[in-house]
């Protein structure tokens, strides 16, 4: 006589059968593009990631020393393309420089956007850089020379940061200024992409490092070692390192009133000795930027037959 089974013998069936499904390996497969058969794993790239926070960091404060200008740089992305994507990415012309990367045979790349190139050579000769660029051109073998300043300083901080994982010596092999004419890499080769945002002034840009994903691999566990539990938080020794570094950097101080809401009418009948009235009472503090931040607050007063502004007290959020 066949068994009739009970309602919890029928659900450990299907229980089974689910747990079964569950550790079916297919459902577990990752897609692989057998174009890019050197991709990296994505916690190696947020390793790389935090080492080019504190590249960007170091840059910041060496940059600002050089050009004795407030530099501030900041990290975009760290994504992995396909060295022919990356090349597609930057503008042309531009400012490239190949780089040998010692003891490793692969070269990588540095690109700086025309944006920033022209600014600097500006600042460097002489001028202060205060409107902003729009220049489209081949730079000049002059300017280039000029522009190797900055690639030493750059070059310098890369290695220094290189260093926690392996020791680097990147140097420069050679220049170009259209991306499609530099053949360093096979177009579907594997590159790590590093985009940084750079800002002086009222001048950006942005600058481009190309790193070859092959030698990111080869470098995989040196990268476990020194970054899977790091975090990024700078010691007291960065902080005075930072600060010792940008004293002689100029910064912008803005002290304004806010003014009234007035017709058009009004403006267009405005003649020489009018007063225009703010509603801003006498008694109320002034606030005093620097580039571009509230910092504190006071009073702005006259001192040796000119404006100046006394601090009363440091700005609270």
């Amino acid at each position: 006589m066949d068994r009739v089974l009970s309602q919890e013998e029928i659900d450990d069936v299907f229980r089974n059968l689910r747990d079964d499904a569950d550790d079916d390996p297919a459902k577990h497969a990752l897609p692989y593009d057998f174009r890019r058969p050197d991709r990296i794993a994505k916690d190696q790239l947020r390793a790389i990631h935090l080492l080019h926070e504190n590249f960007a960091r170091s840059l910041a404060s060496s940059l600002s020393a050089y050009l004795r200008a407030y530099v501030a740089v900041n990290l975009v992305s760290v994504e992995q393309l396909s060295f022919m994507e990356f090349s597609q990415c930057l503008p042309s012309p531009t400012c490239l420089a190949s780089l040998e990367m010692k003891p490793f045979e692969s070269n990588a790349v540095l690109e700086i956007n025309p944006g920033l190139v022209f600014p600097i050579i500006e600042m460097l000769l002489g001028g202060n850089a205060r409107t902003p660029l729009k220049i489209s051109r081949e730079i000049t073998e002059i300017e280039q020379s000029v522009m190797d300043g900055i690639f030493r300083i750059t070059l310098q901080d890369l290695k220094t940061s290189w260093h926690a994982v392996t020791p680097l010596e990147f140097a420069i092999a050679s220049h170009e200024t259209e991306p499609q004419l530099l053949h360093i890499l096979s177009p579907n080769e594997a590159v790590v992409a590093v985009s940084i945002e750079v800002r002086i002034g009222e001048n950006s840009g942005m600058m481009n490092i190309g790193i070859p994903s092959i030698v990111i691999k080869m470098l995989r566990n040196k990268f476990d070692q020194q970054w899977s539990l790091r975090k990024s938080k700078s010691t007291e020794q960065d902080q005075d390192r930072v600060l010792r570094l940008i004293r002689p950097a100029h910064v912008h101080v803005d002290g304004r009133l806010a003014g009234p809401t007035v017709r058009v009418a009004d403006v267009m009948d405005l003649q020489e000795d009018d007063v225009l009235t703010f509603d801003y009472p006498v008694g109320r503090f002034v606030d005093l930027s620097i580039n571009g931040k509230l910092k504190y607050r006071g009073h702005i007063v006259t001192t040796g037959g000119k404006r100046a502004f006394q601090i009363e007290e440091p700005y609270k959020v």
